[in-house]
């Protein structure tokens, strides 16, 4: 089940409270603390080939494409 697919779920239960109250203490994604889906590019949402470094939190993609833009030198 994907993030939007919760969300839907989520709308067509708010008629039923007490379904509603199970389906979010049982079934709502939970908060990751480690792996591959802590860290995401801010920019666009991926996760792998993460650049952390400085608190930039860009993924390689992202980070050339706005490197000059932030004050980075291109060097050959």
């Amino acid at each position: 089940m994907t993030a939007g697919d919760w969300r839907k779920i989520l709308k067509q239960l708010r008629s039923k409270p007490l379904v509603m109250k199970k389906f979010l203490r049982f079934c709502k994604p939970r908060e990751r603390k480690t792996g591959i889906a802590v860290k995401k590019c801010e920019r666009c949402g991926r996760f792998g080939a993460h650049l952390s470094q400085y608190n930039l939190n860009l993924c390689r993609q992202c980070f050339r494409e706005i490197a000059e833009e932030i004050g980075f030198n291109k060097y050959s």
